[in-house]
C-alpha cells in the first residue's frame, strides 16, 4: 500500500495519437462460468469515449462483467459485442487494468510500459519513445529505470496506467485498480485517470466498491444487484471534488447507498 501523497498533471494526449472509443454492449447475456452463472438478463450498452462505472457489493459479478468484455470469459448466453460484433477473445484494443499492479518485477518500468509494444512488435526505438511519452504523463519520468519494488505504490499504479494506454487501446477495463491506495493517494490517481483519458477518445469500463469514486469518475454509474444490472443511472455534472454537495449528487449517493444497503 502507498503512504504518501503524490499528485501530477499530465499533458494533454497530442491530437494525432487519438483514438476512436468502441462501443461495448451486453444484449440479453448471461455471465459466469458453466453452472455457476452470477449475472442474467445483461443488457447494457457503453457509448464510444464514454466512462461507465460499476459498483455492486461483493460477488455480485462485477469482476465477471469485466472479464467477459475483455474477452476472458463467453457470455453463457446472449452475447457480449464491440462496434456490433460478438466478442471471441481478448484483443489489444480493449486493456485491461487491475487492482494488484501485474508489472514484471524484473523488468524496468519503462520495460514494462514497453512490454504490449514489443509484444506486437513495434520497433525498439518507437516502443522507447512512446514509452518514455507516457511515462512523462504519469509523471514517472525521473523512475523510468527503477524497478516495480523500488517505487511506491502510487507509482506502481501510475505505471499500469502508462502501459495499459501507451498502445492506444480503443476501450480500457479497469477493476478496482485503485482500491489498495490510501485515500489521498487513490484521490490522486482519480485525477490523474481523467486527465490522461481526455483526447484519447477510449471508452472506460471502470469497476469499483467506493460509491464516491463512481460518482467522480463516471458519466454513468451502472449498479449491480440480485444477480442482475439492477439500474444504469446519470451521473450529474461537472465533474468537480467541489460539486459532491450539490443537491443532485447527493440525492443520487444516497440512492446507490440505498441499494446496495449501506
Amino acid at each position: 500500500m502507498s503512504t504518501s501523497s503524490e499528485s501530477v498533471s499530465a499533458p494533454a494526449v497530442p491530437e494525432q495519437e487519438a483514438v476512436r472509443g468502441t462501443r461495448l454492449a451486453f444484449r440479453g447475456a448471461v455471465l459466469g462460468r458453466p453452472g455457476a452463472p452470477v449475472l442474467s438478463d445483461v443488457d447494457l450498452e457503453v457509448a464510444p469515449g464514454e466512462i461507465i462505472t460499476v459498483v455492486g457489493p461483493s460477488g455480485c459479478g462485477k469482476s465477471t462483467l469485466l472479464r467477459t468484455l475483455a474477452g476472458l470469459l463467453a457470455p453463457l448466453d446472449g452475447t457480449a459485442e464491440a462496434d456490433g460484433s460478438p466478442l471471441t477473445g481478448p484483443s489489444a484494443g480493449r486493456a485491461l487494468v487491475f487492482q494488484e499492479d501485474a508489472l514484471l518485477p524484473w523488468r524496468s518500468l519503462r520495460g514494462n510500459v514497453e512490454l504490449p509494444l514489443a509484444i506486437r512488435g513495434v520497433p525498439r526505438g518507437e516502443r522507447r519513445t512512446r514509452a518514455e511519452a507516457w511515462l512523462a504523463r504519469v509523471g514517472l519520468t525521473a523512475q523510468a529505470g527503477q524497478l516495480p519494488h523500488r517505487v511506491s505504490g502510487g507509482q506502481r499504479q501510475r505505471a499500469q496506467l502508462a502501459r495499459a494506454l501507451a498502445d492506444s487501446p480503443r476501450a480500457v477495463l479497469m477493476d478496482e485498480p485503485f482500491g489498495a491506495l490510501d485515500a489521498q493517494t487513490r484521490s490522486g490517481m482519480q485525477d490523474l485517470l481523467v486527465e490522461v483519458l481526455r483526447g484519447t477518445g477510449a471508452t472506460v469500463v471502470f469497476v469499483t466498491h467506493d460509491v464516491d469514486e463512481a460518482l467522480f469518475l463516471g458519466d454513468r454509474v451502472a449498479l449491480l444487484g440480485s444477480g442482475r444490472v439492477a439500474a444504469v443511472r446519470d451521473v450529474p455534472r461537472p465533474r468537480d471534488r467541489a460539486a459532491f454537495d450539490a443537491p443532485a449528487r447527493v440525492a443520487l449517493r444516497r440512492d446507490i447507498l440505498t441499494s446496495l444497503g449501506s
